[in-house]
């Protein structure tokens, strides 16, 4: 997603940070590169005429900090621009002070809408709504039947009559209040192009339930053709936002930079893969900070506190610490991992990564066959990988379809992160955080999955994540660590 344009702003930056000084020239030849870099991103040509020339005014006045030098200021002055373009802040929904909240979905045929209608449904279902969708969309062949599918892997109910869109709509208001639903989610029918005919039917609609809120669903791999169509919508409609979908197929990103001041509508979600889960809201800066290079490690961290239990995370991260994290333990943070999404886009959120690394295409396939490798081991052998030989090797490979070369690959590269866990745990044992140490006695089990004296200890299904990696060391100081500065 927008690798184009960050590619680019990459190249721009790598010659001015650093400098300690800026000639008028070189914020010229910066800020020409920057308009290039936009319009070859598909950004609406008034858009990036604006954009540069309030970064202009800016690093041409007074605001060139002391505390930076002026090739980081110009890059701070990007950022922040670049954010009040994409909208500043990101959209809040509220709900009706009498229930149901009514949302409308409008929009072009093949954008998305009914597939959005379904993620919207289960992003306000996470909120702890319940919604109603209704299937209004009645020219589609199986527009209808496609909505029910979506509701039923979200698990909430459709309403909808083969009758007219405008009394479906209508009646759904009343449904919605018969059955407790709190928000109503409206899918209205598209066409291929804008005409007067969708047009007049979708106002019908809007007239008839007057929704709280209005999206019109575009692609935005169509580039400016969206942002086009957003205008067409909000002359009749009144939008209130706009869902961008294909969001991680788009390499440019002219739609994203473009809708909010060409529409003057911000944009309130994001859609960014096939699955349901594959919706956001939209955040401005955090797109911006990923355009820049920045990573987006808010995001991050929320799709790290959807899937990782903080107790759990805890308890891992001193295993680890300790040496005594299993390959059982190491499976479970793969899985946890995975439901965060695609590795590659969880990459392109990482700060401070290298271009090459980010550029890197990384196969999910290759977490399956690692799964694949653990999960023909025995429960003993995932607690000690050091009992595991060549013919409980060979084992292993043909229970899980690889070589037995690639059981080895992984053994050894398990092995010299545990020991080097291990060794940077014992800078300051003395120091850790009492809650996140497994001390232990000799002849008892300990927490963790070691084998000792007394047999096997129960090995806990437990993830990995950052947060309780740093809270087992937040105990520590410099001086724990002789010789690093």
């Amino acid at each position: 997603m927008f690798e184009t344009l960050s590619d680019r702003f990459d190249s721009i930056f790598k010659g001015i940070r650093g400098r300690g000084k800026l000639t008028a020239d070189d914020v010229d030849e910066t800020l020409r590169e920057i308009r290039r870099a936009l319009l070859e991103a598909d950004v609406n040509l008034d858009v990036a005429k604006n954009l540069t020339g309030r970064i202009r005014e800016r690093s041409v006045g007074e605001e060139l900090s002391k505390a930076l030098n002026p090739g980081q200021q110009i890059v701070k002055i990007v950022l922040e621009e670049l954010t009040a373009s994409l909208g500043g802040e990101a959209m809040k929904i509220t709900y009706a002070s009498k229930p149901p909240t009514v949302v409308l979905m409008a929009g072009l045929q093949g954008a998305g809408k009914t597939t959005n209608t379904g993620k919207l449904a289960a992003w306000f279902k996470k909120q702890g709504r319940n919604p109603l969708l209704v299937g209004a969309d009645l020219q589609r062949p199986a527009a209808v039947e496609q909505l029910r599918t979506l509701a039923g892997q979200v698990g909430v109910p459709v309403f909808s009559e083969p009758t007219d869109p405008v009394d479906v709509a209508s009646k759904a208001i009343a449904e919605a209040n018969r059955t407790g639903r709190d928000v109503v989610i409206v899918d209205t029918a598209g066409r291929l192009a804008i005409d007067e005919e969708l047009m007049a039917q979708v106002g019908e609609i809007s007239a008839a339930v007057q929704p709280d809120y209005t999206f019109l669903v575009v692609d935005a791999m169509t580039g400016q053709d969206a942002v086009t169509v957003a205008h067409a919508f909000n002359e009749t409609l009144a939008l209130d936002g706009v869902i961008l979908t294909k969001l991680d197929g788009d390499a440019r990103g002219g739609a994203a930079l473009s809708v909010k001041e060409v529409v003057g509508k911000p944009i309130a979600f994001a859609s960014t893969g096939e699955k349901l889960e594959d919706f956001e809201t939209f955040h401005p800066d955090r797109l911006a900070s990923r355009i820049l290079g920045m990573g987006d490690m808010e995001t991050l961290i929320e799709k790290a506190e959807e899937v990782f239990e903080q107790e759990q995370a805890e308890e891992a991260a001193a295993r680890m610490l300790e040496g005594t994290f299993t390959l059982e333990d190491f499976l479970e943070q793969m899985q946890q991992v995975k439901k965060m999404g695609p590795l590659g886009n969880l990459m392109g959120m990482m700060p401070g990564l290298p271009k090459e690394a980010k550029d890197v295409e990384i196969d999910d396939r290759q977490i399956a066959r690692i799964e694949g490798i653990i999960h023909s081991m025995t429960p003993a052998e995932r607690v000690d990988p050091d009992v595991i030989d060549g013919s409980r090797r060979q084992r292993i490979a043909v229970g899980s379809g690889v070589q037995p070369n690639e059981v080895k690959q992984l053994l050894d590269q398990f092995g010299q992160m545990r020991k080097m866990m291990k060794q940077f745990a014992g800078f300051g044992t003395k120091k850790m955080n009492p809650k996140a140490r497994n001390k232990g006695k000799k002849g008892k089990k300990r927490k963790g999955g070691r084998v000792t004296e007394k047999g096997p200890a129960k090995v806990s299904k437990t993830p990995l994540s950052l947060p309780g990696l740093e809270d087992a060391l937040s105990g520590m100081d410099d001086g724990d660590f002789p010789g690093l500065t």
